[in-house]
This record gives C-alpha cells, sequence and structure tokens, in this order.
C-alpha cells in the first residue's frame, strides 16, 4: 500500500524533460508539458507528435 502513494505522489511530481514509460511499458518518453489543468504533454521515443496523458497514466522511468 505505501509503494502504491509513492508511486503516486512521484507521478504528481512530473516535470517538462523527464522520462517517462506508460504503467504497462509500452511505450517510453519524455515529458514536453504540463498544462494547466493538469495533464501532460510527451512526445514518444521516436515520434514527431505529441501525446496527452493524466499523469496518473505514466510514471519516471527509473535510472
Amino acid at each position: 500500500m505505501v509503494q502504491v502513494i509513492e508511486e503516486l505522489w512521484q507521478t504528481a511530481q512530473l516535470q517538462p524533460g523527464d522520462r517517462v514509460k506508460t504503467l504497462k511499458g509500452t511505450l517510453h518518453g519524455i515529458i514536453t508539458r504540463v498544462l494547466e489543468d493538469g495533464r501532460v504533454a510527451w512526445r514518444p521515443d521516436g515520434a514527431a507528435s505529441e501525446l496527452m496523458a493524466l499523469p496518473e497514466s505514466l510514471e519516471p522511468e527509473k535510472h
């Protein structure tokens, strides 16, 4: 339970330039901007387009 709360807290801390992946781990990319309504714009690796997502649907990549 504590791990879930810590992961949600880390998700809320996403900033432009952060490396992220989808919860399933199928896509990896970088945060390009954080919108006023809390959503994030991110660009998957190798893509030219931006995707919009709720921060809860992405997790930071471990270094």
